[in-house]
């Protein structure tokens, strides 16, 4: 039944929501939605959000066969031009409804999005459609900047001016204490994730060794560098030089980093070399199960020994994902019994009851729904629709 319940509910909640925001005159998906469903549609479109659809609608297609959901896909990847710098390469943070370039900041973030929805489309399309090719070269010319223009010895950068001027990181580090102390980090554990994400997708779209050492590379990067095993936990914001910026666990990316990590590794890594990345993501899971799970969802986050707990949409959902990963790695039906339980809450507190709706945005730790948007720039499909189709695809 999970599985059913997983593929009906992509397939009659999120995706007709998203088809029904697809902006067919100007291109690309309308950029916000209020909490009151209302639409703007004038409002500015994010790259990250365009990614993110490329990402689900192909994938989409690719899990269930259903080549009318390539549509979509094809739509969002005809839309990906208006955020390319055609001159210096890369893609902007926004651009307006219109399509015109809007906040032309580069994020190491942005690249990493990008591939990831390239790489998926060409999983989904295949290599006799004339969209392969393109979205190829696009997929790995954005490896290759990342590579060359946001990387250094020690690791990725986070934020450019056009010409690839590294400036202030204050979009992946708006965290409430860095901003009292007037901080910004200039390394994230979340960019490196989905740096590693998306290498990972684009070698199984495609396999290349310098990606795959790349990422490697990334792997080896959070075992001996962000994984803090004292504490069982990834440190999240960091100076130029690896120093931990402040004392905080964010559940979600912990519980999203035990399940993502791992399927890195499998992806990237010869089985011989895979063990101590199989122990930190077991011993990720279990800390976040330890010290956030609850029968009402799981925590947000803890700072300096205060917890946050607000329950917020992709945290939820990425709750399903480690511990289902968890009962795959080690047989403990114990995981996948609270990865049905937190699907069940999710149903039950996050899904909107409203016609034409999703998911909320967050709830207060009572279950009462905030006010924020149903869609805007981060509000998108890619955590709830990858839930579904990672059960749908391991739970056979």
């Amino acid at each position: 039944m999970f599985r059913q319940d997983c593929s009906h509910h992509l397939l009659t909640t999120i995706l007709p929501f998203w088809e029904n925001l697809t902006d067919w005159e100007r291109g690309g998906w309308f950029g916000y939605v209020n909490h009151d469903l209302s639409v703007e549609r004038g409002a500015h479109k994010g790259c990250i959000l365009n990614s993110r659809i490329l990402w689900t609608f192909s994938t989409a297609a690719r899990v269930t066969g259903d080549k009318s959901l390539l549509r979509y896909a094809r739509h969002a990847f005809a839309f990906l031009p208006h955020f390319e710098d055609t001159e210096r390469g890369g893609v902007y943070w926004s651009v307006t409804a219109d399509g015109e370039p809007l906040d032309k900041t580069k994020h190491t973030y942005c690249q990493a999005f990008a591939i990831y929805g390239l790489a998926a489309y060409m999983r989904a399309i295949g290599e006799s459609d004339p969209d392969y090719i393109p979205a190829r070269e696009k997929a790995m010319a954005l490896f290759n900047l990342i590579e060359t223009k946001c990387s250094d010895a020690g690791g990725y950068g986070e934020a450019y001016e056009p010409d690839f001027t590294p400036v202030g990181n204050e979009k992946l580090s708006d965290n409430p204490k860095l901003m009292e102390r007037h901080e910004t980090a200039s390394r994230t554990m979340n960019t490196l994730l989905h740096v590693l994400e998306g290498y990972a997708e684009l070698y199984r779209a495609m396999p290349d060794e310098a990606v795959r050492r790349a990422g490697e590379v990334c792997l080896e990067r959070f075992l001996n560098v962000m994984y803090n095993p004292s504490k069982r936990r990834l440190e999240v914001f960091y100076d130029r030089n690896y120093r931990s910026l402040l004392d905080m666990q964010s559940f979600g990316h912990d519980i999203e980093a035990s399940w993502l990590i791992w399927d890195a590794a499998e992806t990237l890594l010869p089985e011989s070399n895979r063990a101590p990345y199989l122990h930190m993501c077991l011993t990720l899971a279990e800390a976040v199960r330890e010290r956030a799970f609850t029968d009402h969802g799981l925590e947000n986050e803890v700072v300096e020994g205060k917890v946050d707990h607000t329950r917020v949409w992709w945290v939820q959902a990425e709750t399903v994902l480690g511990f289902l990963n968890a009962y795959e790695l080690t047989g403990a039906s114990t995981w996948l019994r609270q990865a049905e339980a937190q699907f069940a809450y999710i149903r039950r507190a996050f899904v909107d009851p409203r016609p034409n709706s999703e998911w909320f945005w967050s709830l207060t730790e009572s279950g009462i729904p905030t006010d924020k948007p149903i869609v805007e720039e981060w509000k998108c499909p890619y955590h709830n629709s990858r839930m579904c189709l990672r059960v749908m695809e391991h739970l056979t």
